[in-house]
């Protein structure tokens, strides 16, 4: 006998398949950036950051991927090539000479909103001289500089139980939320609370990729090499290389979206190798002819560049993402500065709309700085966030 059908309402989708298990940024504090004081951007799957030139879109970008670097395991020195450049204008120096600026992040997950903020002193030198992370206003971990004329930072981390706190030395050029994984035993309640938040927020910082296409740098042929593509997509052709034959259903899409933003027909990208172990991009017209990439326009080849980027992941994109963590489990953030620099209103649109529909599955998150937002009205999934100078 057939069994008449159900009147229930269809399971809701998986979290994992939502996004709502994967680590997140969900929200950054620029308490003292450059031109930003006490600012709060909040986040949804696809965020447009808008405002008119000076308003701090690329300064908040450049602040995400700092934490990013940080939650990576890189040196201050190398996040911060050129500290004071970070330090707000108005920021008088103390006694002691130093002048800093402060950030943070709130990162969602299995373990909840977990909180990021940091200190960093930029003169007279560099160094991390404050951090805290929290989670159900409970701290976790926090630093305080307290020897001046020692390089590191006096930390003290939650354990619970008969010794609430356990306090030892951390170097003063590292973000000591990564380090706590190699440092926390994870054998009582509180080390497996510590563990969890501070591999959350990780995990969710360190799966970026800063992306702002270089067309200048696309137009000519590129040596083979790792196939993965660079955040100036200079090696384009090199990537090409790799992926048209990786993932053919991936590809098609890519080739669909590029007939979508590119003047004139076009059957297939190819990727055509030179005898002095180059590689070039080529448009296949579908009628014998094809058309190089030093022949297309600024638009088309930025066009073309992040709308490859939107469809591929972290095994093609130079990204370090967390290898301990399974890929489903993770969110691949794509920060695109000027996202919308040099298209014409249906590249825009057509990029936009490829954007809102990989961001609601699940598996990537794009932060894109524009000058206006009015054109992106509409769109479902898209958070427009408005900065003002």
């Amino acid at each position: 006998m057939t069994a008449p059908p159900s009147s229930a309402a269809p399971a809701p989708p998986s979290p994992a398949l939502t996004g709502e298990l994967r680590p997140r940024v969900t929200e950054l504090r620029l308490s003292a950036f450059a031109g930003h004081r006490r600012r709060t951007v909040r986040f949804g799957p696809l965020t447009l950051l808008a405002g008119p030139s000076g308003s701090g879109k690329t300064g908040a970008l450049r602040a995400y991927e700092a934490l990013a670097r940080l939650g990576g395991g890189a040196e201050a020195g190398a996040v911060f090539p050129d500290p004071a450049g970070c330090v707000p204008d108005e920021a008088r120096p103390d006694a002691q000479r130093r002048r800093g600026f402060r950030i943070g992040c709130t990162a969602d997950g299995p373990a909840g909103p977990v909180r990021l903020d940091i200190a960093v002193q930029a003169e007279p030198e560099l160094r991390v001289v404050g951090e805290r992370l929290t989670a159900d206003g409970l701290v976790l971990l926090q630093t305080a500089l307290r020897d001046p004329g020692r390089r590191t930072v006096q930390a003290a981390w939650y354990t619970g139980g008969g010794a609430p706190m356990t306090r030892a030395p951390l170097p003063d050029d590292r973000l000591g939320t990564a380090l706590l994984p190699l440092r926390v035993a994870g054998r009582t309640d509180g080390q497996r609370r510590v563990l969890a938040a501070a591999e959350q927020m990780v995990v969710a910082l360190r799966s970026v990729f800063a992306c702002d296409p270089r067309p200048a740098r696309m137009r000519a042929p590129v040596p083979v090499g790792s196939g993965r593509l660079l955040g100036g997509c200079d090696n384009l052709a090199d990537v090409l290389w790799r992926t048209r034959g990786e993932c053919g259903r991936r590809h098609a899409r890519w080739v669909a979206a590029v007939r979508a933003g590119c003047a004139g027909p076009v059957a297939d990208v190819l990727a055509e190798p030179g005898r002095d172990g180059t590689v070039r991009a080529v448009l296949d017209r579908g009628d014998g002819s094809r058309t190089g990439l030093a022949r297309l326009g600024y638009g088309e080849l930025r066009y073309l560049a992040l709308a490859l980027v939107l469809l591929t992941g972290p095994g093609v994109l130079a990204v370090d993402p967390a290898g301990e963590v399974p890929s489903a489990l993770q969110t691949l953030t794509v920060l695109a500065d000027g996202f919308d620099r040099g298209l014409d209103p249906r590249q825009r649109r057509e990029l936009l709309e490829l954007a809102a529909a990989m961001c609601a599955r699940g598996h990537i998150r794009l932060v894109g700085a524009v000058s206006d937002a009015s054109w992106a009205a509409g769109t479902e999934g898209v958070t427009v966030v408005h900065l003002e100078p």
